[in-house]
């Protein structure tokens, strides 16, 4: 169990963390002609959108209370009723996101209330569903904000009923916020292949996986997950829950429902995947596909390849804390030592992330852990592109934002197609820089010293003197 060091600064000075608001906005942009309304300030709202640009490189539906400093102080409940007014009339959107922000938090705005007095006075927009949600960007991350909005959409989208497995071949999947477009499309690959049904909740791999469109510009989303298919997650068969931050929102599903749910901390690793691929056995009755077979055997193969320059690595790793968890495991599989794990924020998960300590800080906290033990490889966001650079030692670009490598949104993380690939990158970088397992000399070897010159440690091979 690693142990949860606290935020021993007053401040961020290299900050890794996003928002919860963008978390909130991130799963409603998951959602079939939805628009996320952000109660806060305009730069709010910008600085989220900024953001999503640079990293998905698509335009993003995203909308605005625009609190001044008048309405601030006084009252801002109008700006959100006739907000909610405006997007209504204007783009006829399937669903509006509210979260709030730490403006509109400090405030103590009731979101909810102000939801009720939209629909009390614009009767006629009763047939549009919005979904607010408190995500409070003083508090929390990415991660923890986009659990908040899965949670709020499925308590006033998702009926109850007691129709479990009326649809015998329809399987939920609650998407965690680590998973790209490329691992949600991969995940529906792998259930497909079983003869059965993904119903995604959210579904960004629809929406946000970089596609032409035969429209110029959208205000909604294009692509997702139906409103009228969430009221329908109550008939399906099971769910399946990738990510530990979902298991709150996973008890209010099967709550409301009663459809059995199966939950996976992650999907990266040879043991992961095979417990993943397990569960999809159990509900379908199928056996395993050949094409899947050969995917594991063509992992086997790559950790047999991978494993010499992996071995005895040393990594540090920053990110929100399911895709810390995920990253710690399959690199301790293969050898690798955690020796820096940072997240942004509190997670149940974090106490079983695979290293002795886990700080609670930002990319400053990285960097002096990574220096102190010896790093020689970091995992995380662009932000720690210059940490990286200042350590010298090679980044593997993962999780969000992902503003300076083309098509890193989309990139397959999970399964053992993502875990090979993963593989086949940390090796290669470990091999950039020059790192190698050392070769075991024997004690009982005379020529030991004429050994140690023929693999120095350099990995510059010398002719033996013997």
């Amino acid at each position: 169990m690693a142990e949860i060091l606290k935020r021993n600064k007053a401040l961020s000075v290299n900050p890794l963390k996003a928002s919860q608001p963008m978390g909130a906005s991130l799963a409603f942009l998951g959602i079939n002609r939805a628009i996320p309304m952000l109660h806060g300030s305009q730069g709010c709202s910008a600085f989220g959108k900024v953001f999503f640009v640079r990293h998905f490189r698509e335009p993003i539906p995203l909308q605005t209370t625009a609190m001044d400093q008048v309405s601030t102080v006084m009252n801002a409940d109008e700006n959100v009723i006739e907000g909610l007014k405006a997007v209504a009339e204007k783009s006829s959107p399937a669903l509006i996101g509210l979260p709030t922000t730490g403006l509109s938090e400090t405030q103590g705005t009731d979101i909810k209330r102000l939801v009720k007095d939209f629909y009390s006075k614009y009767p006629e927009y009763a047939h549009i569903p919005v979904v607010p949600v408190n995500t409070p960007d003083y508090t929390g991350c990415l991660e923890s904000g986009y659990t908040l909005a899965v949670k709020a959409m499925l308590e006033v989208l998702v009926p109850r009923s007691a129709q479990a497995g009326r649809r015998h071949k329809q399987v939920n999947v609650l998407a965690g916020s680590f998973l790209t477009p490329g691992d949600i499309e991969h995940v529906r690959e792998l259930i497909e292949a079983f003869g059965l049904r993904p119903l995604v909740l959210p579904d960004i791999a629809d929406s946000l996986d970089g596609h032409l469109s035969k429209m110029d510009t959208s205000p909604v989303t294009l692509g997702g997950t139906t409103v009228s298919e969430i009221s329908a997650m109550g008939d399906s068969i099971a769910t399946l829950v990738l990510g530990n931050s979902l298991f709150d929102a996973a008890d209010v599903l099967k709550e409301r429902t009663c459809v059995p749910d199966y939950r996976f901390d992650c999907l990266m690793g040879l043991d992961a995947v095979d417990s993943f691929v397990a569960t999809l056995v159990k509900i379908s009755g199928n056996p395993v596909p050949l094409k899947i077979e050969r995917q594991r055997a063509q992992l086997q193969d790559a950790m047999v390849d991978s494993h010499f320059m992996l071995g005895f690595a040393r990594v540090a790793i920053a990110a929100d804390p399911d895709l810390l968890f995920g990253f710690s495991q399959l690199v301790s599989e293969m050898g690798c030592e955690v020796v820096a794990a940072v997240a942004p924020a509190r997670a149940n998960i974090l106490q079983s992330v695979c290293a002795v300590q886990v700080a609670i800080g930002d990319l400053e906290d990285l960097e002096i852990a990574a220096r102190t033990r010896g790093a020689q490889l970091v995992i995380s966001n662009s932000h720690a592109a210059e940490t990286a650079r200042r350590l010298e030692i090679p980044l593997l670009r993962a999780g969000f934002p992902q503003y300076d490598l083309i098509g890193g949104y989309q990139r397959l993380w999970i399964g053992y197609k993502g875990t090979r690939q993963t593989l086949f990158d940390l090796a290669n970088m470990m091999v950039e820089s020059h790192h190698e397992a050392e070769p075991y000399v024997s004690v009982y070897r005379r020529d030991k010293g004429n050994a140690a010159r023929a693999f120095p440690r350099n990995n510059v091979a010398e002719a033996p003197v013997f």
